[in-house]
């Protein structure tokens, strides 16, 4: 056979191998979405029972993404934590929730979504931390009735961040250079392109400034503290729940079993509580795709530049 031949051959054989793949994904696809369809779940408990609700991840503005190639499990997004925590509030059978939290923090627009879910429960809320809680996985915190840590939980954090990067003197280094068109002298302000100018960090740091004072108050008003108690605490650092209860940022050390039975108790639930956890609709492609190998290094970098390209305010520990 001649290399023509062999050429053509294999092409065909790709092709119908794509169309084979295509023929066994649209089932899962459309498997996926009948069950993405599914608006809210119908726990059932026999009797009274605490709703547990877990914030795992960087929060996150918004919900899950419907695209299956995207891994959603290791974020918080506050549209889906928001939806569980109404779904608890609106359940007869839920006389309490604990919303469970592992998180190092994330946007400040989610985090503030999250928090005024919890502010505005009838039911009683108790937070319990499990390794980290800072930052915006504190802020969510702030309200809840009762928060418990265990005494080597990571929290507070009690601050706003964002970062710019400055990729100018490594494109020159290549010859790279960028030209810029635009309207007003910050209209390109945290560009990677070029250095921060004074003034545009002077900027900067003003609405860094106003996003702390209302972190303040909001851990002022849901801890009963003044601004100056927490202020004199808000310096970024984190503590650990030890400490935090001792400077009155948690109100019990203790695990998730505690917390649970703290909620049963507030909610007028004898004996041991029953508990029911929402989920996330079984999406079959979804779970499939997550089993295979994650994306290159190289792919992970170039999605890492693009969203600092796009800064936004964070409620964010940065560990080291």
């Amino acid at each position: 056979m001649s290399a023509g031949k062999k050429i053509l051959w294999m092409l065909i054989g790709v092709a119908l191998t794509l169309v084979l793949i295509c023929g066994l994904c649209a089932p899962l696809v459309l498997l996926g979405s009948a069950f993405q369809s599914v608006s809210a779940p119908s726990p059932t408990v026999s009797g009274p029972a605490v709703a547990l609700v877990r914030l795992e991840g960087v929060i996150i503005s918004g919900e899950p993404p419907a695209n299956p190639f995207m891994d959603a499990s290791t974020a918080a997004y506050s549209g889906y934590i928001v939806k569980q925590l109404k779904w608890a509030e609106q359940e007869e059978t839920v006389k309490a929730v604990v919303l469970r939290i592992d998180s190092p923090g994330g946007s400040v627009v989610a985090s503030h979504e999250i928090h005024q879910q919890v502010a505005a429960m009838s039911k009683p809320v108790v937070v319990s931390m499990g390794e980290l809680a800072a930052s915006g996985g504190y802020y969510v915190a702030a309200p809840a009735d009762v928060i418990f840590a265990n005494p080597d939980t990571l929290t507070g954090s009690i601050g706003v961040i964002a970062q710019f990067l400055d990729l100018s003197d490594f494109l020159a280094d290549y010859g790279i250079t960028a030209t810029t068109i635009k309207s007003g002298k910050f209209k390109d302000s945290g560009s990677a392109f070029r250095p921060m100018t004074e003034e545009e960090k002077a900027t900067w740091q003003t609405i860094i400034d106003e996003a702390y004072e209302g972190f303040i108050k909001v851990v002022a008003e849901g801890r009963r503290l003044s601004v100056a108690e927490v202020k004199a605490l808000a310096d970024g650092r984190v503590y650990t729940g030890r400490q935090a209860k001792e400077l009155k940022l948690v109100d019990e050390l203790g695990n998730l079993p505690d917390a649970i039975r703290k909620a049963g108790e507030l909610g007028g639930i004898p004996g041991e509580p029953e508990v029911i956890e929402y989920r996330e609709p079984f999406d079959l492609l979804r779970q499939l795709l997550r089993a295979m190998p994650s994306s290159d290094p190289l792919t992970r970098i170039v999605s890492a530049l693009r969203r600092a390209q796009s800064p936004i305010l964070q409620y964010l520990y940065l560990a080291p």
